[in-house]
């Protein structure tokens, strides 16, 4: 292995031009050979003769000239000998001489180098004797090398630059890992950014400092404390600082930019969400650093979101939770899935009221609850089949939907009024005595009076019958007196009317 440094310290006179203090040029050539650094002696005279040929032609803006013509940059890099390197120089550049390695030099210098060779140029230029970057090499074998160079012409040359040191110091691990890194950031970035869940990165350090508080005082039953100081809760609410929030986040709340929706963090989070924020701070109170809730949030114009939230507090966050990850999935549409299967669960679709299912609970529950006296109002449709039969089933469905708009508005407080059959209806009525059972009659033929005006077609008509009982009555019992009475109602609209009891 061949380093050539053996004839570029020959003929050079101590001190003379190479800065190795007490040691003799032997011991300075043993020292440059065996460095940890690449070392490279280089002769820059013929590069330096250049340069005053080009002042002395009038070059000013020495950056600019040499960029208006590349190949400037060439003619500077032909002009550098390369007297001598050490070891670590070949084992870097995976070189077995010197003569090897300055034979590959143009593969060595390329691609990337071009634009710090530039500013390197330019601080020789300048004139101070050094110059510096961080750039890109290739190794004979065309490995990629991140350098950290520095050169510096050194003493008793400073006239001719025949003597210039230049140290390389390799970075690529550094560089690869910074790289890494900054793809690893992007890819995180990307990740949160375009997230199809919105997402939130906060600052709950100021609810620390209050629960923290909260425990100091020897508090343990925090349920019951927000209970007595509700507006502790509001007091944490103030505290939180949002940091950062993704794409998602901003078009699910209908905000135009991340800092319209922090402003206006007050119209996101209000109402119930003081309840639900309430229960999210007993569980960071007992601990749960990382848990999960269904909540309720606005958007900017006011329209009620229901969101799955999942909260953690970021890993090495947990002493002061200065940083917390808050996911947000909206659920309303789920939510308003969930409302319909359950009212079609307890409704009849075309009437709209209770169905016979909620009826029958209802029952259950007066009869253990009450509240006494209990009145049940049995209700049956008149003439419901003949005008399916004459008219069809669409006039039908029509008049149970008129029936169900005009017992709709009867129900007051914890009155059940149920469709149970194809042309029945039950009014459960909890607290009401004859006397007021009998005006609510009154009232059902008034409203199917009014009612009766605004249609055309087949006429609304109820038969309708009624019982009472007092505390230890069976409701089941009511039910059927009102039934049978309701029967006897019906009866009588036959006979006064001539109408066929079978095409009722």
């Amino acid at each position: 292995m061949t380093t050539g440094y053996d004839n570029a310290f020959r003929g050079i006179e101590p001190m003379a031009g190479i800065p190795v203090g007490s040691v003799s040029q032997e011991e300075f050539a043993e020292l440059f050979d065996l460095a940890p650094v690449s070392l490279w002696l280089e002769d820059y005279s013929a590069l330096r003769a250049q340069f005053d040929r080009w002042r002395r032609n009038g070059v000013s803006d020495f950056r600019a000239f040499l960029r208006e013509a590349p190949e400037r940059v060439e003619q500077c890099s032909s002009l550098i000998k390369v007297l001598a390197v050490n070891r670590r120089t070949l084992e870097l550049y995976e070189a077995t001489s010197l003569e090897q390695l300055v034979s590959n030099l143009s593969s060595i210098f390329r691609d990337d180098m071009f634009d710090q060779h530039v500013e390197e140029l330019v601080q020789l230029w300048q004139g101070d004797g050094r110059f510096h970057s961080e750039t890109v090499n290739y190794s004979t074998s065309g490995r990629r090398l991140d350098i950290l160079l520095h050169g510096t012409v050194l003493s008793g040359s400073e006239e001719t630059w025949s003597r210039v040191l230049v140290s390389i110091e390799d970075m690529t691990e550094r560089s690869e890992a910074q790289r890494a890194q900054a793809q690893a950031e992007r890819y995180a970035r990307g990740l949160f950014d375009h997230s199809p869940v919105s997402l939130w990165v906060e600052d709950f350090s100021g609810i620390k400092a209050l629960l923290d508080e909260v425990a100091a005082s020897g508090v343990i039953d925090f349920r019951t404390f927000i209970d007595v100081h509700p507006e502790f809760v509001d007091r944490c609410m103030e505290r939180i600082r949002v940091v950062d929030v993704n794409d998602q986040t901003l078009a699910m709340f209908g905000a135009a930019d991340k800092r319209s929706l922090v402003d206006n963090v007050d119209r996101i989070f209000r109402d119930e969400m003081r309840r639900h924020f309430g229960e999210q701070l007993i569980k960071l109170f007992d601990g749960e650093l990382s848990h999960q809730r269904e909540n309720v949030n606005y958007t900017l114009s006011g329209d009620k979101l229901n969101v799955y939230m999942q909260f953690s507090v970021l890993p090495g966050f947990e002493s002061d939770w200065r940083l917390v990850l808050v996911s947000l999935m909206d659920i309303t549409a789920r939510k308003k899935a969930e409302a319909y299967l359950e009212y079609l669960g307890t409704h009849d679709p075309v009437s709209k009221l209770r169905n016979r299912t909620f009826f029958n609970e209802e029952i259950k529950r007066l009869a253990k609850r009450g509240p006494w006296p209990v009145s049940v109002l049995a209700i049956d449709l008149n003439n419901l089949k003949s005008a399916n039969d004459e008219h069809g089933h669409a006039a039908g469905d029509a008049l149970i939907r008129r029936a169900g708009e005009v017992l709709s508005k009867t129900a007051e407080g914890d009155v059940c009024v149920a469709r149970i059959g194809g042309d029945e209806f039950v009014l459960l009525l909890p607290a009401t005595d004859e006397t007021a059972v009998e005006r609510l009659m009154e009232r059902v033929d008034h409203l199917v009076a009014v009612n009766n005006k605004f249609y055309s077609g087949p006429a609304l008509s109820f038969a309708m019958g009624a019982a009472t009982g007092n505390a230890g009555a069976s409701v089941e019992e009511l039910v059927r007196q009102a039934d049978i009475r309701m029967y006897e109602n019906k009866r009588a609209y036959y006979e006064r009317t001539g109408a066929d009891r079978r095409r009722r």
